[in-house]
């Protein structure tokens, strides 16, 4: 029985990888991994930063599937007085690997953003993307369900599977606007913090071809992404509360994240002389909808800010994975407080 139920979670995870294979990587960071949820955050909310994410999960039942990302946008003219608007770019890397069959996917894009400065605390801004993906796979270290022998996996069966192309590369292009508001007034007593931000996105626009066994009608799918986040500081006090909504759509995978954020002021640094450096603790609680409960847990210190988030799974698949999804940890360096734009223009 014990042998029968291992093969199975085996073949299981094979399958989880091929289910992995038309649908994009998430994030259980959202709010942190900007340029992947919309190619008009390029700029948006800071003047300069870079964010370095790794994720591992189902490791508990699984080979794991492992991602690792980087990213960096900045302003170009900021500086500059007389101007109508705040031009940015920047760059995304990503890489990705998936189960027994070690499928794996890269990517490097290049963004560009145009964010139009309505007045000093709004902006709209319109972003797009261009690069080049990779996928491969080994097929050796795969699983499938012809190994199966009626009592166990047996590994010595022909699985008469066959892949006419283990590895190819494609080009990916999309684009995404952006609706921003932030406003820095107030000391650190009064807490007068506002922002906000609205995006919808389109992802993989061109669809290009996406199948390991050149299948003409396998394809990567376009990706709808919807959001609004912000930070609203509670008056009068060192809190602040964070909340977030994110939704994806790919043909007929679709995922809800939502919840929230509490931020606590440890030290609101000195404005003047600079001896004293700003620094925050925050802890959250998101909910991705029939997947898992996500604890979050952020330190950040002067232009540095380090989180870890653990997925608690609640799905139909809980009484494989004992209700261990994945952990998520990232590095963030931000340069500038991206709150309003008043003394940017």
């Amino acid at each position: 029985m014990i042998k029968s139920m291992k093969a199975t979670f085996t073949v299981f995870g094979s399958l989880l990888t091929l289910l992995s294979v038309a649908q994009d990587q998430h994030f259980s960071f959202s709010e942190y991994s900007s340029t992947f949820l919309n190619p008009g955050l390029a700029g948006a909310n800071s003047s300069m930063q870079g964010v370095a994410s790794f994720r591992n999960q189902w490791s508990s039942f699984a080979e794991p599937f492992q991602t690792v990302a980087a990213s960096f946008d900045a302003r170009f003219n900021e500086k500059k007085r007389q101007k109508a608007g705040i031009i940015a770019g920047g760059i995304n890397l990503y890489n990705d690997r998936s189960g027994d069959l070690r499928v794996s996917t890269s990517s490097a894009n290049l963004n560009i953003a145009y964010h139009l400065l309505i007045d000093d605390y709004n902006t709209i801004g319109l972003g797009i993307y261009g690069g080049f993906g990779q996928r491969s796979l080994s097929p050796s270290g795969g699983k499938w369900g012809t190994q199966y022998n009626g009592n166990n996996y047996d590994g010595n069966i022909d699985p008469g599977e066959s892949f006419n192309n283990a590895s190819f590369a494609y080009v990916d292009a999309g684009a995404g606007v952006v609706y921003t508001y932030g406003s820095n007034g107030g000391y650190m007593s009064q807490n007068s913090n506002q922002k906000l931000n609205i995006g919808f996105s389109v992802f993989h626009v061109n669809q290009p071809k996406y199948s390991f066994i050149n299948a003409e009608n396998e394809k990567l799918y376009m990706r709808m992404s919807a959001f609004v986040n912000g930070e609203f500081g509670i008056a009068n006090t060192p809190g602040s509360i964070l909340p977030g909504i994110y939704y994806h759509r790919q043909k007929n995978a679709q995922e809800l994240l939502f919840g929230a954020n509490y931020k606590y002021s440890l030290n609101g640094g000195s404005r003047h002389t600079g001896f004293t450096r700003p620094s925050a603790l925050y802890t959250g609680m998101f909910f991705r909808l029939k997947d898992a409960l996500v604890a979050k847990v952020m330190f950040e210190y002067d232009q540095f800010m380090v989180g870890f988030g653990y997925d608690i799974n609640v799905s139909s698949l809980t009484e494989v994975s004992r209700a261990r999804g994945g952990f998520e940890v990232f590095l963030r360096f931000n340069a500038g407080n991206g709150g309003g734009f008043r003394s940017r223009i």
